[in-house]
């Protein structure tokens, strides 16, 4: 069956190269949607359906004074605007069955947004100079294939002809393959975060919640991770969030490279979903190897430990657990949901096990009566007298968990162990 696939880039500066590919798309059987992001012209070469005076128009701006104005930068802002707003509408509109776009990095800082602006599992491809390097400000918390272009986009040549041809084939690829049906009823989503250091306690929540009817959806705390699951919060997909790992904070007081943004903790405030909270590695902040530690803190004399060749660790302090439990609270506090916290009086990591080399209890205590100070009387706060990565502590994590979606849902559960593994049935 014929799909259509949107073509969006400048054509004003690259028509030839759009030519080439909307060739390759419509050789495969498939039709084409062109999105002109050109500013300062379109091209003759192929029918134009969406030209981008619509583009300027959906983000309030005067395509003229754009074109008057002469300033490349701010034309480029306006377009990253307005060109996620026209590509979500013909997505709404169903007109759309994938998309693509190719470019340097100008070209590259529309066409991103405006592929962000798909939902995940859409067909959304990108052919980009940049691709290379760190791509991670153009994908984002999507599911965009960056493919390199090696050459720059910048004519058809012996290079350019064979990767365009075969990233022509796999936009339609992806817009001919059938999804598999995901069998039975599908169960509501949990959200939780992990880390190295708290995986054994998070393996034993997923196994427990699976039991109990829930598909988890678990993200690596790195920084993309926790921005994903954020976006996905936000987006409507999850029905509860386990935030067992919470370890970007950290990354985000001290300026390690696993920083979520201080946005992290929000989404499933706002979007008024059950929370449970816990403080999984604050105990650490994450840079490269030790080349990479800002000196300030080297001077310092501050405790660190290379968890591998390219993650050096090191201990927050107690200011820094000040500053996290303040923000927690403040977190919790904005929420428009259920939102709980657990705490773990024997560490927040493996590293920070009795006798462990993070083992700080000053440090935690700091974390604990920062949030206590804060945080409204109407959130509860439990404290439970053992490490993170204890099994006790996972049964206590998902009775709490089920505990805040009864209250959410008016669904009861009842919880009972059984050969040292936490089991729940729905009543």
């Amino acid at each position: 069956m014929s799909k259509t696939i949107l073509m969006l880039g400048a054509f004003d500066t690259k028509g030839a190269e759009y030519a080439y590919l909307r060739e390759q798309i419509l050789a495969r059987g498939h039709q084409v949607l062109a999105m002109n992001t050109g500013v300062m012209g379109s091209t003759t070469l192929f029918p134009v359906d969406v030209e981008s005076l619509e583009i300027t128009l959906a983000a309030g701006k005067s395509l003229s004074e754009l074109r008057a104005g002469q300033d490349r930068g701010a034309a480029m802002r306006v377009m990253a605007e307005g060109a996620p707003l026209v590509v979500r509408r013909l997505y709404d509109a169903g007109r759309i069955d994938g998309a693509i776009g190719m470019g340097g990095t100008g070209g590259t800082s529309v066409i991103a947004p405006a592929l962000q602006a798909l939902p995940l599992g859409f067909p959304k491809v990108c052919v980009s100079t940049a691709a290379a390097g760190d791509v991670s400000r153009y994908v984002g918390t999507k599911d965009i294939t960056m493919i390199p272009s090696v050459v720059d986009v910048a004519g058809i040549n012996r290079i350019s002809r064979v990767i365009l041809a075969r990233a022509a084939g796999a936009v339609c690829g992806m817009a001919e393959t059938v999804l598999p049906e995901a069998g039975g009823v599908e169960r509501a989503l949990i959200a939780a975060s992990m880390f190295g250091n708290t995986t054994e306690c998070v393996n034993a929540c997923v196994a427990a919640l699976e039991k109990a009817g829930y598909e988890v959806l678990v993200f690596h705390a790195t920084g993309t991770g926790g921005r994903t699951m954020e976006s996905l919060i936000d987006e409507g997909y999850i029905t509860a969030c386990l935030d067992i790992t919470t370890t970007e904070w950290a990354d985000e007081i001290c300026g390690g490279v696993f920083s979520a943004g201080p946005d992290r903790l929000s989404a499933a405030g706002r979007r008024g979903i059950p929370h449970l909270i816990v403080p999984g590695c604050v105990d650490m902040a994450n840079f490269g190897g030790r080349e990479t530690i800002p000196q300030h803190y080297l001077d310092a004399g501050r405790l660190f430990y290379e968890w591998n060749p390219s993650v050096t660790l090191m201990r927050t302090n107690v200011e820094e657990n000040i500053r996290m439990g303040e923000i927690f609270a403040r977190k919790a506090g904005e929420a428009q949901g259920p939102v709980a916290f657990l705490m773990p009086l024997r560490g927040v990591s493996i590293l920070d096990g009795d006798g462990e080399r993070f083992c700080d209890r000053a440090a935690d205590r700091a974390f604990y009566d920062a949030l206590c100070a804060h945080v409204p009387e109407t959130v509860p706060v439990e404290e439970i007298d053992c490490n993170i990565n204890d099994g006790a502590f996972a049964e206590k994590a998902v009775s709490m968990l089920l505990e805040l979606i009864r209250q959410h849902e008016g669904r009861r559960y009842q919880g009972r162990t059984a050969s040292g593994v936490w089991e729940i049935e729905l009543e």
